[in-house]
């Protein structure tokens, strides 16, 4: 099996020794048709798209077997990322071997790593949050924060929320405020998990944490946990707390709320302010908070925002963000709830 994996391996790179990583996926796209690239084509950013369109309109009558060998480096790679997944590089490299042959196998790992940053502590995004609890409870919040910050939000959601609550605020503070960490210190946390880890710290500085990261954890926990990280935040670090306040809740996050909230919110605002924050708001939030109003007032709000003419984009924000300041007192007061995908937030 090694051997034709080998041959395989070794006539696909002949085909494509010429062919750039952008050429590639423009042959990959134009072998797989309309349908299918279409469906690959909604995962990508808006640049990634311009220029791939751009060399599939340039990319003149490829051969089929140009094709098939690009179809066969591409399911190679997926299958590599996979078992990056399942059992971390050693195992991925070890699979890869038998199927590929050794020099293949490295050249697919060393693209998966160089190109694709696989991310370190990848292996433990599949431990149960509990599990890993027991390892890491005990580390400097420090420790604690750097693995956090290459976890799901939900797993470090579970595990932030377990944590004693003079340490729940002190590793989001760490989280928020951490920027690049080097791979030497990254491989020195992963020792302590030598036994459940697999190494896959990359060469390269790689990016974790940050206000963002802090942001889609606090949305995930529950209230308790968030209420108590963030008035702690407040006293020690009142600019980081005010920052992550102002991304907790967007303006657009109004879909989170119910018919009867949304309605109990646009009590607070007035007509003037709502029409210049709808000034730039897409067309769902548009549409949800016009069918919770009056078709008068609806008729009112459409035309003020027509006649005003153009907004500066600083008015518009300042606007949406009073109303979301409405939004967060009317949920400290209790008389809404924001949905946030917690089994605590179901209302029955």
């Amino acid at each position: 099996m090694a051997a034709n994996g080998t041959s395989t391996a070794s006539s696909t790179n002949a085909l494509l020794a010429d062919y750039n990583g952008l050429q590639k996926s423009a042959i990959l796209m134009i072998a797989l048709g309309p349908e299918r690239s279409s469906k690959l084509f909604a995962h990508l950013k808006e640049e990634e798209i311009e220029n791939l369109t751009l060399e599939i309109a340039n990319t003149k009558s490829v051969d089929q077997a140009t094709k098939d060998a690009v179809i066969e480096d591409f399911y190679t790679l997926c299958l590599a990322q996979q078992y990056i997944a399942e059992g971390g590089i050693g195992y991925a490299k070890e699979l890869l071997e038998k199927a590929l042959g050794p020099e293949h196998a490295m050249n697919v790992i060393g693209r998966l790593t160089a190109s694709l940053q696989v991310r370190p502590f990848e292996f433990v995004r599949k431990v149960d949050p509990s599990q890993l609890l027991n390892f890491i409870q005990d580390e400097h919040p420090q420790t604690i924060a750097l693995i956090l910050s290459y976890l799901s939000a939900n797993q470090s959601a579970q595990i932030i929320g377990a944590l004693p609550p003079d340490k729940q605020a002190d590793v989001a503070k760490r989280i928020a405020m951490m920027d690049r960490t080097s791979p030497e210190i990254i491989q020195e946390v992963e020792r302590i998990l030598e036994k459940k880890l697999a190494s896959l710290a990359n060469q390269d500085f790689t990016i974790a944490g940050g206000v963002d990261a802090v942001v889609e954890i606090l949305n995930t926990v529950d209230r308790a946990t968030e209420k108590h990280i963030l008035e702690t935040l407040e006293i020690e670090e009142p600019e980081l707390a005010d920052e992550i306040r102002k991304k907790m809740f967007v303006f657009e996050d109004i879909l989170l709320l119910d018919d009867r909230s949304i309605q109990r919110v646009l009590r607070e605002v007035e007509n003037s302010e709502l029409a210049i924050a709808l000034k730039s708001a897409n067309d769902e939030v548009q549409e949800t908070i016009f069918k919770n109003m009056s078709s008068r007032l609806v008729s009112m709000i459409k035309e003020d925002m027509e006649f005003m003419g153009p907004v500066r984009m600083k008015d518009v924000e300042e606007a949406q963000q009073k109303i979301v300041n409405i939004i967060r007192k009317l949920e400290d007061t209790g008389e809404i709830v924001i949905s946030r995908g917690g089994g605590d937030e179901i209302v029955v």
